[in-house]
């Protein structure tokens, strides 16, 4: 599903360089969910921007469902990820002005999807999160977990193959966020999704299926990818 090859990301501020990916190479099979793990400033959410076209590296290659996303086009990557790719954030970046429903809608309509599907599809959506009695409330009448389960439910409506999620807890208090974890762990067993989770918390990386750990733009010696 995902295979990179000798990634590198270089970031300069004057004299200064800082390479967050130094020749990073990975591998993530279809249905896996995968943990990078690593402190802060270890270029975890630097591969993650690169791996889903958010940004790209100095060199390497990135493939994704055997397509080179690095052979792209800006109008086709973008659309391909809008397509294939799912987002899950540490804040869930919800409009406010918006409740549950229409934020998952969102989503849809920025896809140009026909609008009489986006509420059905919408809907579905969030009752696989657990929301199907909360659509109508907003942001500010919702608690974190319950926040963190309509931003799953907006990465997840258009029914992409891979979802990557940058510190999905981080925001989540250790319950919630096992919570979050287990529903991660439902989706992935019932909706086949490809999860590729960033991470600093230990706890977190060991639902997955597999952690590779990284540390100052590497993987550390010995790690499986």
């Amino acid at each position: 599903m995902i295979e990179a090859r000798q990634l590198v990301k270089t970031y300069k501020n004057g004299s200064i360089e800082v390479k967050a990916l130094d020749h990073v190479s990975l591998r993530v099979d279809k249905g896996e969910i995968v943990s990078i793990l690593g402190p802060s400033g270890c270029g975890k959410s630097t591969l993650l921007n690169c791996l889903s076209a958010i940004d790209t590296p100095d060199e390497g290659h990135i493939a994704i469902d055997g397509y080179n996303i690095m052979e792209m086009k800006d109008k086709v990557v973008t659309k391909f990820r809008a397509n294939t790719m799912g987002f899950i954030f540490q804040f869930y970046n919800l409009i406010p002005v918006l409740n549950a429903l229409e934020n998952v809608e969102l989503a849809l309509l920025a896809q140009n999807s026909k609008i009489e599907n986006t509420s059905i599809q919408a809907k579905k959506a969030l009752t696989k999160v657990g929301l199907n009695n909360r659509m109508e409330h907003f942001p500010y009448q919702l608690s974190g977990g319950e926040r963190q389960r309509v931003a799953i439910a907006r990465a997840l409506v258009h029914n992409p193959s891979i979802i990557w999620a940058d510190e999905p807890t981080g925001a989540l208090d250790t319950k919630t966020g096992n919570k979050i974890m287990d529903l991660i762990l439902e989706l992935n067993k019932t909706e086949l999704m490809t999860f590729v989770i960033v991470t600093h918390d230990d706890r977190i990386a060991s639902f997955s299926n597999r952690i590779l750990k990284m540390d100052s733009g590497r993987f550390l010696k010995g790690e499986s990818t």
